[in-house]
């Protein structure tokens, strides 16, 4: 447990106070033009606009300067866990998510559906984004694969992604991806960084050799790559460092299972805004904190599609009410990092913070974008700092010293 949190578990104090943290995954981004607007900033967000009159605006930085974090390294800085402490393969997440139990034997990979050329070469990463009902029955079909010492199983997970599981004695987890992170070129060959794990390379390997041969008449979907690669951690509980009962409302499973790393429990979401808004009202008198997760203002920027990721905006901003209309002492709308559709993917550029709580001094920003973040009272900080913040403006933490 890093210092940060020994010292936040011995000041913790109980108290009735709620906080609600809405992460708009991908929230930061970038004018598509000069002198225009971010994403944030072209949206009509008069709810959010109001919370940061009377709030305080901040940006927040996941990792460090100049690095463009993932969206697991964003969202454990966002719960107050140092990423570079804490690193955690996607695998690990997604099998979480999916409600997987990973035992000390198991390594886990985040699979992703994609095509192949004659030549073997990737012209998609995700198979045209493949739906749920072709990728079960494909994922059915890679569930057979056999391969001797270990233990093998594939489960679907959502559209064009799957997990992996290899499970047997004496596996590493420090396994790089076989995603090339761009087409035109073949997939990655898995490499170990150490004996363990090249155990566990050699065996990827096997599989996806398996993989190819099972699939090869599936188009679009004839191949896989792996990502995220590792073996579950230790990591301390939200009950442990904070003192609170928490709970995550997600829809998609890689964001159930970063608050599940956590030992947040995981509430049926539903599939709509809506439908987490009504699991936060029925939940509300049960937990002290709630994580909840929007994840389309990320997928339309790296889709590159401005005038969506503005459109996905407006719609989170428009459930805001049903949020506020519960008295939340503290409310944080933020992004585990930027997506700016200007440049397809995930950025280093800081993200946009708005606190809301009766105790915010008052700094001068009228609007929730960028630029007045800039300005904010919060100033720019590490994101693993968030949750001090969040804690202090619900009374949740002692003075520190005589």
């Amino acid at each position: 447990m890093s210092d940060l949190q020994d010292l936040t578990r011995k000041l913790q104090r109980q108290s009735d106070s709620k906080i609600v943290m809405l992460v708009a995954d991908g929230l930061g981004g970038l004018p598509i033009e000069a002198g225009g607007g971010t994403e944030l900033e072209t949206a009509k967000t008069p709810n959010m606009d109001a919370l940061a009159k009377a709030g305080t605006l901040g940006l927040s930085t996941p990792v460090l300067p100049g690095i463009a974090p993932g969206s697991g390294p964003g969202h454990l800085g966002l719960f107050g866990y140092d990423p570079l402490e804490y690193q955690i393969g996607r695998g690990v997440l997604e099998a979480l998510g999916i409600d997987f139990e990973l035992g000390p034997n198991d390594v886990a990979i985040r699979g992703n559906f994609c095509t192949l050329d004659a030549d073997g070469n990737i012209t998609d990463r995700r198979a045209g984004r493949v739906g749920s009902d072709i990728a079960m029955k494909l994922c059915e079909k890679l569930d057979t694969i056999e391969i001797p010492g270990v233990e093998v199983f594939v489960q679907h997970v959502k559209e064009y992604r799957l997990v992996i599981v290899f499970r047997g004695e004496g596996l590493g987890g420090n396994v790089n991806d076989t995603d090339p992170q761009r087409t035109g070129v073949p997939p990655l060959e898995p490499v170990g960084e150490d004996e363990p794990s090249q155990k566990t390379a050699e065996i990827a390997k096997q599989f996806l050799a398996q993989a190819k041969e099972i699939l090869k008449d599936d188009l679009p979907a004839n191949l896989l790559t792996m990502r995220g690669i590792d073996k579950m951690p230790a990591v301390p509980t939200y009950k442990e460092v904070y003192g609170v009962r928490a709970a995550a409302i997600a829809v998609y499973p890689m964001y159930r299972g970063l608050a599940r790393l956590v030992s947040m429990d995981i509430l049926d979401a539903g599939q709509t805004l809506n439908d987490q808004m009504d699991r936060l009202k029925a939940a509300w008198d049960d937990y002290d904190f709630f994580f909840v997760h929007f994840k389309y203002t990320d997928s339309t920027g790296e889709d590159g599609n401005f005038p969506a990721k503005v459109q996905r905006t407006e719609e989170l901003d428009a459930i805001i009410p049903r949020i506020t209309e519960l008295n939340p002492d503290v409310l944080i709308v933020t992004g585990d990092h930027s997506t700016p559709a200007k440049m397809k993917s995930h950025s280093w550029h800081p993200v946009p913070v708005l606190l809301s709580s009766d105790l915010c001094r008052p700094d001068r920003c009228q609007e929730f974008g960028e630029s007045e973040c800039i300005m904010g009272g919060l100033g720019q900080f590490p994101a693993k700092y968030l949750m001090g913040f969040a804690m202090a403006h619900a009374g949740r933490l002692e003075k520190f010293g005589a």
